[in-house]
Order: C-alpha cells, then structure tokens, then sequence
C-alpha cells in the first residue's frame, strides 16, 4: 500500500492548541470494528464502555524537557531536541539547524524568554537518519532529572505556543512514573484522572503499565511511498515483572479482554509477546500495517492522528481502512478535536488472529 492512501483532508481548526478544561471532558468516538459501526459518547464514560474485567495496559512513560533552545557561537539560534540518554552527559539528539550544527561545533543553552545561558551543548558525533551525539554540561555533565530544569516540554510542532505552566501539568499523564525519557506524551492517557482510573477498578478492571520510551518511531512522518519502504526508528520498552505476572497468561488463554491505552502501548505489547511469554526488556520498531493481526490486545483506546502517519496506519490496520477512513470523516464532520490535546477514539472487537 502507499502513503498515500492514507491521507484525509483535515481542516487545520481542528488541530487542538489546548487541552479540554477537565482530562476525562474529552468527546470520545467509540467504533466497533466487529459490526462497522459507532457512536458518540464521552471519556468520562469509559467505565460503562470497557468490558467488564477488562485489563487497561497505559504507558506509564515520563515525558522530559528534552527540548533545549541554543545560541551557537556564530550568534545565530538553533534547538536540540534530546531524544535518549548515552550516560555521561550524553544523549542522542535531533538538532537544527543540522548544517551549522555538526561535529565540533558548540551552542550555549538559553533560556527561551530571558535569553539567560544555562549550559554548554557540545556536538560530539553524525549518527544514522540526521542524528547527533551530543553532550549537555554546565560545571559538570548532566543528567536527565538536571535537564528538566533548564530544558523546555517538547510540545509537538503543530501546537502553536512555547509549553507553559498548563502544558508542564496537562502534557503529562497522572500516573507517569518517575523514571523515563519520551519526547512525547503517550496522549490516549492524558484523558486519565484518578477517580476514572479508580472507578474502572471498581469495575474488575485492572490496570497494568508498561513503559515505551516515546522517541522517532512514534512521531517521524513516513517519508516512502511505499509503507513496505518505511524504517521506524528503534524504541526501547519495559514490562513490570507485576504486569508481566498478570497478562502472560491472560494472553495464552485469552480469558480476559486487554485494553491498550494509547498506540505505543499496543506496540510494546505487540513487540514483546511471543505466544508464550513477554520479553521483560527490549526494543521496537514494529510498524503496525494493514494484514497485520493483533496478537494481544483485544479493544484499543486513542487520540486522533495525523493524515499520512504511522499512527494512522495503525489505526486503519485495526479497523480496516475503510471504516478508518469512515470513521476519521465522521470525527471531521462532528469537528472532534485532533491530535496530542484533542478527543480520542475507542476501538472495539480490534482485528485479532484466531
């Protein structure tokens, strides 16, 4: 198939610059991929949609101020976007612009709005797909916990402001862990609070995280035509051995539904399973496509996503890509709100082998 076969006319109006007032007041389109058809309902509703007994595996993810402003030495600006640590005050990172910024080079780190300089960036290396190796120190070098001090949340491109006081509480879920380096929010839990997490609970849900450090593979527009010709870039995950106790067998004998909170749960899990057991740790760059079959997860919940993404792909792969495509019209026509701060999606009965 190609890209762009996925595209849809979305009109920019609907792209959310700011979340709903309340995390669970979202508008939710609930689609049933089993009979073709859905309704319209709320976040706040979710207990009474969810399966009973159903288990909700979130992505319990931290997202870090990984987005630095810089100065480079010849006065000009430029920015690096941090995506894992390397230790030592190293860390794999996007940077731009990418032809001042190569090896040898250096920047000071700035605060965005007074300009005050914070720390040293140094490019060190040139890595695969326009990286770089870059190192982050002031007096000493610095580590993730000191980059959330200086750095910025690294809110996607297409929400319009620099992240402020409201995006530093809404850009991250309630249940993220300490630990962690996304560069992007596992957004499907943003819509969490902890009465809606309490009250699935009640309800015999479980709730069981995993944790998908959100890097490129997530977010890198598809640049081939061909979806076959596209390389997700590498994301590194984590199973809880509690989580692991609970859904491995669950998964072999299938006697509960799963639900995934968000995309990059249902890639960890996908990743992970072998038929038999949960690889604890590793890495991903799976690339959910129409043919493939759900191994895990049995319903999945999810933001809206960009026209021509991997995300959407994904979702088309889990509905067919007619009712996707049915399905993202209707959200248009009902103007839902798109993307990291918009409404969500819940996908029932998600395509899965036998």
């Amino acid at each position: 198939m190609k890209r762009s076969d996925f595209h849809f006319d979305l009109p920019p109006d609907l792209i959310a610059q700011h979340p709903a007032p309340d995390r669970d007041g979202a508008r939710l389109l609930v689609v049933d991929a089993r009979t073709g058809t859905w309704s319209h309902r709320a976040i706040r509703d979710l207990p009474e949609l969810v399966p009973p007994q159903s288990l909700c595996v979130p992505n319990d993810v931290r997202v870090r101020h990984a987005r630095l402003f810089l100065k480079r030495s010849g006065g000009g600006a430029g920015e690096a976007l941090l995506l894992r640590s390397l230790g030592q005050g190293r860390f794999e990172a996007m940077v731009k612009p990418g032809a001042r910024l190569k090896p040898g080079a250096s920047a000071t780190v700035v605060d965005p709005t007074s300009g005050a300089a914070l720390a040293r960036l140094d490019i060190l290396d040139t890595l695969p797909e326009g990286l770089r190796t870059v190192r982050v120190h002031a007096e000493h070098d610095l580590d993730w916990d000191e980059i959330d001090r200086i750095g910025r949340l690294p809110l996607p491109p297409y929400i319009e402001h620099l992240a402020d006081g409201e995006d530093e509480t809404r850009y991250q879920t309630v249940f993220a862990a300490p630990e962690g380096e996304a560069v992007a929010a596992p957004t499907a839990g943003l819509h969490f609070t902890p009465e809606l997490i309490a009250t699935l609970q009640t309800r015999g849900c479980g709730w069981h995280p995993v944790r998908l450090h959100v890097g490129l593979g997530t977010f890198r527009p598809m640049t081939a035509e061909r979806l076959e010709d596209h390389a997700m870039h590498e994301e590194r995950f984590e199973i809880p051995a509690a989580t692991a106790a609970i859904l491995e067998p669950v998964l072999r004998d299938r006697s509960r539904p799963v639900l995934c909170v968000g995309t990059t749960s249902l890639r960890t899990l996908e990743g992970a399973w072998d038929g038999a057991r949960l690889t604890r740790e590793g890495a991903t760059r799976l690339f959910i496509t129409p043919g493939h079959r759900l191994r895990t997860a049995d319903h999945l919940l999810t933001n809206f996503h960009l026209p021509e993404s991997t995300l959407f792909v994904l979702v088309s792969a889990l509905l067919g890509v007619d009712l996707a495509r049915a399905a993202y019209a209707e959200a248009v026509r009902e103007r839902y709100r798109f993307f990291s701060y918009g409404d969500a999606m819940l996908i029932l009965n998600a395509r899965r082998s036998g």
